[in-house]
């Protein structure tokens, strides 16, 4: 893979800077994913599914 030019090094940062809350959405949204696919448990993930379905259910009545 080529190396990034200057010119998009600095697009990608003035972004990120622009952006700080939608990255750190993306980020927590990698990081849960990484934890469900290879780190959690049975009993992590029924707590999770629990937990899901109750802010399902929040955002229904919003």
């Amino acid at each position: 893979m080529s190396e990034l030019t200057d010119a998009k090094k600095r697009a990608n940062e003035k972004w990120k800077n622009k952006n700080k809350d939608k990255q750190r959405v993306y980020q927590y949204r990698s990081s849960a994913r990484t934890y469900v696919r290879k780190y959690a448990s049975l009993d992590d993930l029924l707590e999770l599914q629990t937990m899901i379905s109750e802010r399902i259910e929040e955002i229904k009545k919003a």
